[in-house]
């Protein structure tokens, strides 16, 4: 798979705070690219750099294989860092009219574009009487003229209800599956879950891992890796008792009807099942959970705020 953005031992300095430090990942071609991290860890200086709004203190990047970022690979992205300024006494087509003139783009593309993020029933009414996510929609529909094949998202889903997030969510999953590689910043690890196929974490600047979700979810670093066990047994009692013996288990708690564990990844399922057998207890169910990217993200950052 050709690689859309390579970057190479970027780092960033303002004064004495090094924002980054030596970050180096690749995002694939027709991948969901997230880079995530806490507010404050560097995310926006990357996608900053990268679009020539920064400039970096030392290392190099490229799209598609051509260093650097020139006004004409520009064009070719669909770039949404900050909400743009649309009028907001003025209807969604006009507001794009004026976003079409300064980016350089056909007014014809307009009503594709509206459809692409299911708007253009709505073309007509001023931007005032839309929800916060069909704003951040228009916003998007904006990235979208051109026809650009690449789109740069900073934190797309900020400050949006539950129903917005959910509407920008579905609407990346649809541009991905039209063919564009889309890379977004993001700190909501839920959504960042739900829609990348691809992740690199940053903490403090620095690049804690990347990959596949997959890949980032299964790797193992100086954190010690942990998975999720649900236990029920008749006699919950004894079981907690007896699992106060068992090394490896870092938690434990009783909901009344199972035993939740988190535990040490070399604590198999078949190890405690084999345990509370030797114990004289058994159990009626084990389950294993999958890890969420939360977890594995602060088993990688270990829990620290990055401000």
């Amino acid at each position: 798979m050709s690689s859309i953005l390579s970057i190479s031992d970027l780092s960033k300095r303002y004064g004495a705070i090094q924002a980054l430090d030596k970050v180096s990942f690749e995002v694939p071609e027709g991948s969901v690219f997230g880079i995530l991290g806490p507010n404050g860890s560097g995310k926006t200086t990357i996608l900053g750099i990268v679009m020539d709004v920064l400039k970096a203190t030392s290392g190099s990047f490229s799209w598609n294989g051509h260093p650097g970022s020139s006004h004409e690979q520009r064009k070719k992205i669909g770039t949404l860092l900050e909400t743009p300024n649309f009028y907001h006494y003025l209807s969604g087509f006009r507001n794009l009219q004026i976003s079409a003139a300064i980016k350089e783009r056909s007014e014809d593309d307009i009503p594709r574009v509206l459809r692409q993020v299911n708007l253009f029933d709505r073309k007509d009414s001023k931007f005032s009487t839309y929800s916060l996510g069909m704003k951040q929609r228009l916003a998007i529909a904006s990235t979208l003229l051109g026809n650009p094949n690449i789109l740069v998202f900073d934190e797309p889903t900020n400050g949006l209800d539950p129903a917005g997030i959910a509407e920008i969510r579905e609407l990346i999953r649809q541009l991905n599956r039209e063919g564009k590689t889309i890379i977004m910043a993001s700190h909501i690890l839920d959504e960042v879950e739900k829609v990348c196929t691809h992740v690199a974490i940053i903490q403090k600047g620095v690049l804690k891992a990347n990959g596949s979700v997959r890949d980032v979810m299964a790797s193992s670093t100086g954190a010690v890796a942990s998975v999720e066990i649900e236990l029920v047994s008749d006699n919950l009692a004894a079981l907690e008792q007896a699992l106060k013996q068992l090394p490896g288990i870092l938690h434990l708690s009783n909901s009344g009807t199972s035993l939740n564990l988190l535990c040490e990844e070399s604590l198999t399922g078949t190890k405690i099942n084999q345990f509370c057998f030797d114990n004289g207890i058994v159990l009626s169910q084990l389950n294993l959970k999958r890890k969420s990217l939360e977890k594995r993200f602060l088993e990688i950052t270990g829990n620290q705020s990055d401000r």
